[in-house]
């Protein structure tokens, strides 16, 4: 039986080594390295306060683990686990303890499972990256306030639509802030995620059952920050709801990048020329001269497209199984690391990306009107003079018709004419530019001027008492 495997006392002959390798979690456990080491210091805190060990042997252990989290940093413990032979890395940094303090390092594993040991350090990774998702959306959210405050300066408009078609014209402002909200909701799921993994350590769970070691388990959890040890070994070591959580999350604000991502690149297009992007953010043709590629929002809608897979995988991968500890979570662990590695790259992306994005406010602006983008304006005005609101539809539906036949867009005659129609007692006002009817608006919510200052005023209250003031 090789030396390097944390097993193999039944055993008596040594398994497949393509059979081991296909086993094999290594390189997912390499990401892990650094919460695996601090999850095994916090073992020692255990071993130490039930007094299994005493203080000269729980030294030269940290001492040891403490060489290698630097190694880890370093990435000298990288080559050393692909050389070491161990099947995952939790196996590398036992053996790499032994070679540190030879005295002391068979204490390490005392009382501990694999089991519990890779549940702990998922749950170390899923609070480290849920925070850095949290604060990635957070500085996502107040970039787009900041660029929508001076977009509500200047008076942006453009078209906004549904189905793709156009719908109302709304300020850019009104478009950014509904960025920022996107992206607030995404910091707090991800918030939530990293405060519930700070709720209950699974260490000192052990295989599934707990141990007849006296393990000092509060000791490791406040070590490692936890509120308390968890209530249930066999669930603890088979829980992956924190790992789906995360992944769920990061899915989710990923989602919200690429929704954004592909209407930038449609904007991009001559055809809509609403935006350009810097050349930091485009690519070329290796055949066409002319060409400017928003290649970066291409490969953020690929990449959450991936994560979707992943998580699905993730989800399938736990169906079935009965609690405890099963190889499959294997799989769940790797699921969750490729999409929250995938996801955190993509969002950096996006807002790297997002600060090339150049406004054509004259284009923008120029269209805002286009498509008769004022008629539900002219409708409401009906409606305000005590029309119907079917009666009102079907009024201004055939006017815009007409005036499409014509070619030409609503005018001051349109609305006389349809005051004519709706036995009105004197003229119809009515909105017929983009402009004033954007300040049309009253409600609360809406993309009035006065209404998007305050949202963003409230938004930015929010993300403030939430998450703090320092932007992240």
């Amino acid at each position: 039986m090789p030396a390097e495997l944390q097993w193999g006392g039944r055993f008596s002959g040594s398994p497949d080594a393509a059979l081991l390798a296909f086993g094999s979690s290594l390189e997912e456990d390499l990401l892990l390295g650094s919460f695996d080491v601090a999850g095994s210091r916090a073992h020692v805190k255990a071993l130490l306060g039930g007094g299994i060990i005493d203080a000269a042997r729980a030294k030269a252990l940290d001492d040891a683990l403490q060489t290698v989290a630097a190694e880890v940093a370093d990435g000298r413990f990288a080559a050393y686990a692909r050389s070491s032979g161990a099947e995952d890395g939790h196996g590398a940094i036992d053996a790499r303890v032994r070679e540190l303090a030879p005295g002391s390092g068979a204490d390490l594993h005392t009382g501990r499972s694999r089991n519990d040991q890779v549940a702990t350090a998922l749950t170390l990774y899923v609070r480290d990256r849920a925070e850095r998702a949290r604060d990635l959306c957070v500085a996502i959210a107040r970039d787009a306030l900041a660029r929508a405050e001076d977009a509500l300066q200047r008076d942006i408009l453009l078209p906004a639509t549904t189905h793709m078609q156009p719908a109302q014209p709304v300020l850019l402002a009104f478009w950014l802030s509904a960025v920022a909200e996107n992206f607030t909701r995404a910091a707090r799921r991800a918030g939530r995620v990293a405060a519930d993994a700070r709720e209950s350590s699974p260490l000192g769970s052990g295989a599934c059952s707990g141990s007849t070691l006296p393990l000092d388990r509060q000791a490791a959890a406040t070590f490692l920050e936890f509120a308390a040890p968890s209530r249930n070994a066999l669930d603890a070591i088979g829980d992956r709801d924190l790992a789906l959580d995360l992944l769920h999350a990061v899915a989710r604000a990923t989602l919200a990048a690429s929704r954004v991502s592909g209407e930038l690149v449609v904007w991009a297009t001559p055809a809509f020329s609403f935006v350009r992007l810097g050349d930091e953010a485009s690519t070329g043709s290796s055949l066409m001269p002319q060409k400017r590629n928003p290649d970066p929002f291409e490969f953020i809608r690929g990449t959450a497209a991936l994560i979707d897979g992943e998580l699905l995988g993730a989800l399938s991968s736990l169906g079935g199984l009965p609690l405890s500890y099963h190889k499959d979570l294997q799989a769940t662990k790797a699921a969750t690391i490729r999409g929250t590695e995938r996801g955190l790259a993509a969002l950096a992306a996006f807002r790297l990306a997002v600060g090339y994005v150049e406004w054509n406010a004259a284009a923008m602006t120029a269209r805002a009107g286009d498509g008769y983008t004022v008629a539900t304006d002219i409708a409401d005005a009906l409606v305000a003079r005590g029309v119907p609101a079917r009666t009102a539809h079907s009024l201004v539906g055939a006017t815009v018709s007409a005036a499409e036949r014509a070619g030409r867009p609503l005018a001051q005659s349109d609305l006389d004419e349809l005051a004519k129609a709706a036995q009105l007692d004197s003229p119809l006002a009515a909105p017929l530019d983009a402009l004033t009817s954007v300040r049309a608006k009253q409600t609360t919510g809406s993309t009035s001027p006065g209404a998007v200052a305050e949202a963003i005023a409230q938004l930015r209250q929010v993300l403030d008492q939430q998450f703090g003031k320092v932007a992240s």
